[in-house]
């Protein structure tokens, strides 16, 4: 299950991230409201968690333009405006729930499974992701390529996972270690590198040649 977080302040959106992720969720995040838009019509998600104060493009406005063009997708507003009468224009805008600043991580994910759970009724799981030769098989956590299954560490699944989420995107170095790593960038380590480096092997040791691409001073991407 995808979500996007949209949050501008730092610290409540690596809060909100790190939960989800240790709950089993995959995490894209915005600062913005504009990039947070554009990241929310760009790909899918499963959930939008959603700040109403947010810089270049208040939530609101956010909110309408995502209900505009995919009705279907469920959005949670957080907000640290808790009138009665702020929750019930956030609900009356489009927002499947409110949840009121500060709050506590667990019912926050509460939340979200239940907004989670009440959405997928209506549409299957989609448990495996393919792209050109490669299935991934997220219940499995199962890769094959060719019909050949790889032995994937951990960060290397996760990695492949996110690059077939993504695929035919650039991907920035900073955005991998903050949806795989969950730590800011730190341009002195080499541990992408060496992930990279080792998936590549192993993906061309099955047989799924030039698919993972370094774009130089841009970051990676999944293409044939």
């Amino acid at each position: 299950m995808k979500i996007l977080i949209i949050e501008d302040d730092l610290t409540t959106r690596e809060f909100i991230a790190k939960g989800l992720k240790e709950h089993g969720y995959s995490v894209d995040e915005a600062s913005d409201g504009k990039q947070g838009l554009m990241m929310a019509l760009s790909s899918e998600y499963h959930l939008v968690v959603l700040d109403r104060m947010l810089p270049y493009l208040d939530g609101m406005k956010v909110l309408s333009a995502i209900k505009a063009t995919l009705e279907d997708l469920p959005v949670l507003f957080l907000s640290a405006m808790d009138s009665v009468e702020d929750r019930v224009v956030g609900l009356q805008a489009g927002s499947d729930d409110y949840l009121i600043k500060p709050f506590a991580l667990a019912e926050l994910v509460a939340r979200v499974d239940i907004i989670i759970n009440r959405t997928q009724r209506l549409e299957p799981i989609q448990n495996v992701l393919s792209y050109d030769c490669l299935k991934v098989d997220l219940k499995a956590h199962r890769v094959t390529c060719h019909d050949h299954e790889l032995s994937l560490q951990p960060k290397e699944f996760q990695l492949l996972q996110y690059f077939v989420e993504h695929n035919e995107q650039v991907v920035s170095r900073m955005r991998l270690f903050e949806s795989i790593w969950s730590y800011h960038f730190d341009p002195k380590t080499n541990v992408i590198d060496v992930h990279m480096a080792n998936l590549r092997r192993k993906l061309e040791s099955a047989g799924c040649n030039d698919l993972l691409h370094t774009v130089r001073g841009a970051g990676y991407v999944l293409r044939r």
